[in-house]
């Protein structure tokens, strides 16, 4: 409901004053049935006590009275109550009078005796309208008065307040973004430790995932892969040989031209179990097509598909050359560890048959940048108990078996150095950690 159908309609109230009875009764028949309030006064001071006492809509007064005449009467009325209509009563013969009326008490009209019933009535309707009309107008010149101020009041503070709920957001955002990479930092943790549990099975090979991981990461970067690309190789790196779970003992590290023809077949199935263990995870999905990828050759001799060239996945180009890199240095059973010199070598023998030309460049000018910062000392070798607070990791800390302990960029505190010292009491070995020189 809006407010005018909520406000009761309040009937007007008039005030006749006039010092014949006759005259005043005459009035008050004729009101009546309009449904005004009346109210009537002998002379003028006891019209001006019931002004004092009554909220008066309308005044209708009598010209020629005793004590006070009608003009005086009405020039106190609109002193003291100005929004209260005026209207004379006069005679023609009052002319001079009624002048000194309008002009003294600025009356609304005025009335000559004797009078038309319908010309006072609708005189008297019509002061009535108009003064309802001005309560109006007056109604909501302050309503929009006081929205003005509302507004303005409003305006002098959005600033404020958009500057404040601004602040809000950002810091929300920015607990999102915190416990956004906090739980990225915990899946990369838990995807470290499966990856280590998968070397468990050979221990000959500790650390080669997460150095296959690394070297694909770099490398995957420097290409211009977008954040998300790089981070299935990284993965993909971590959890390459997660399909020789199921592989026989002997054929581990055996080298595929050694293989018949019926253990071949074995071995092929790996990468394809490797992406068929991940799929059912939707963050490994990306990483579990390149696992599924790494193994084919850039000539189209590859396996499991013998996929050509550019239509190998650019991640799982990029590991094939990672992860033969790092074969070739750390060596197998049937092959001693080659030097970087060596192995280099070996990988750019493959070019444009085992591996993508333009991973190969990307390759070669990465170990030459990396030769260059082991040149200029950018990381220190310390032991546990050199260490302090503070301290980030160059790499990731290993046991002396190849376990990871902690990942690469991890903030030494107290509580992990002494942890670090408890475990080489336990174990019997000292740590070496490499600590970031900046």
């Amino acid at each position: 409901m809006n407010e005018a159908a909520e406000t009761p309609v309040i009937p007007a109230t008039i005030l006749f004053v006039d010092d014949e009875a006759n005259i005043l009764s005459s009035l008050k028949r004729l009101f009546r049935p309009f449904g005004y309030r009346i109210f009537t006064a002998e002379g003028g001071a006891q019209g001006l006590e019931i002004l004092a006492q009554e909220s008066i809509d309308l005044v209708v007064s009598d010209m020629r009275m005793p004590e006070m005449n009608g003009a005086q009467f009405l020039e106190k009325v609109r002193e003291r109550w100005p929004q209260t209509v005026r209207i004379l009563l006069t005679g023609y013969a009052e002319i001079g009078a009624t002048i000194d009326a309008i002009n003294k008490g600025q009356i609304y009209r005025y009335v000559s005796k004797p009078w038309e019933d319908n010309d006072i009535a609708l005189t008297v309707k019509q002061a009535l309208q108009q003064k309802m009309l001005e309560r109006e107008k007056q109604r909501l010149e302050a309503l929009t008065q006081r929205q003005n101020e509302e507004l303005k009041d409003l305006n002098a503070h959005l600033e404020e307040k958009v500057l404040a709920r601004t602040n809000a957001l950002n810091e929300t955002m920015q607990s999102l973004d915190a416990a956004h990479e906090k739980l990225k930092k915990s899946f990369i943790t838990s995807v470290r430790v499966f990856s280590n549990l998968i070397e468990m099975r050979n221990p000959s090979k500790a650390g080669h995932s997460r150095r296959v991981a690394e070297l694909a990461r770099t490398l995957a970067q420097n290409m211009g892969m977008s954040a998300a690309e790089v981070q299935d190789t990284f993965i993909a790196g971590l959890l390459l040989d997660v399909g020789k779970i199921g592989l026989p003992d002997h054929l581990l590290d055996k080298p595929f031209s050694s293989l018949t023809f019926d253990e071949r077949a074995e071995v092929v199935k790996y990468p394809v179990k490797g992406e068929m263990a991940l799929m059912a995870l939707e963050q490994l999905q990306g990483a579990a097509r390149l696992i599924r990828s790494h193994r084919e050759r850039f000539d189209g001799t590859g396996y499991p598909e013998h996929l050509p060239g550019l239509s190998i996945p650019l991640g799982a180009r990029i590991l094939a050359v990672a992860e033969d890199y790092d074969t070739a240095l750390m060596g197998s059973s049937y092959a001693k560890p080659m030097k970087l010199a060596q192995a280099q070598l070996l990988i750019q023998d493959g070019r444009a048959k085992r591996y993508d030309p333009a991973v190969l460049d990307a390759f070669l000018d990465e170990v030459s940048k990396a030769g260059t910062a082991v040149e200029n000392n950018t990381e220190l070798v310390l032991r546990s108990t050199q260490t302090k607070p503070g301290m980030m990791l160059a790499r990731d800390l290993m046991t002396h078996t190849g376990e990871m302990l902690l990942a690469k960029g991890h903030v030494l505190d107290e509580k992990i150095i002494e942890q670090i010292r408890g475990f080489e009491r336990m174990d019997g070995h000292p740590l070496t950690l490499y600590i970031h020189a900046g």
